[in-house]
């Protein structure tokens, strides 16, 4: 199991903007700001989203690898993958695929793929077996 992710992003308040209404739906909230000076040196500043009393998805400055990564975000139901997508699209998010079952995985693997600004990868992600 992760504990947490750093990406970086090119401009920090508008990825700010977008995760806060992008991740909303699945109950992940931007929770804690880092200020990188009270970390070793060159610590970066960080800001910080989570759910439940844990911080996991961290964003901070930087050069952007955008391909680089995917990141599949736990969903609880299909509704909150459904509310997710919409929400992402709506916070400026490109469409790779709408919300559905992903045969070629799982016919029980229901998800929404999009890219946000700096071109990552989401999915927003319900795996009825998960849920049981």
């Amino acid at each position: 199991m992760l504990d947490h992710i750093f990406i970086s992003v090119s401009d920090l308040d508008r990825s700010i903007a977008f995760y806060e209404k992008a991740l909303a739906p699945l109950g992940i909230v931007h929770a804690v700001d880092y200020d990188g000076k009270d970390g070793p040196p060159g610590h970066p500043d960080l800001k910080g989203f989570g759910a439940d009393g844990r911080v996991f998805f961290w964003l901070r400055a930087g050069v952007v690898e955008g391909r680089a990564f995917h990141i599949g975000f736990v969903a609880t139901g299909k509704p909150q993958v459904d509310a997710a997508h919409a929400a992402a699209l709506c916070a400026g998010a490109q469409e790779l695929h709408g919300p559905g079952p992903q045969l070629h995985y799982d016919p029980r693997y229901y998800a929404a793929q999009v890219r946000d600004p700096d071109g990552y990868s989401l999915e927003f992600v319900y795996k009825d077996w998960q849920h049981q």
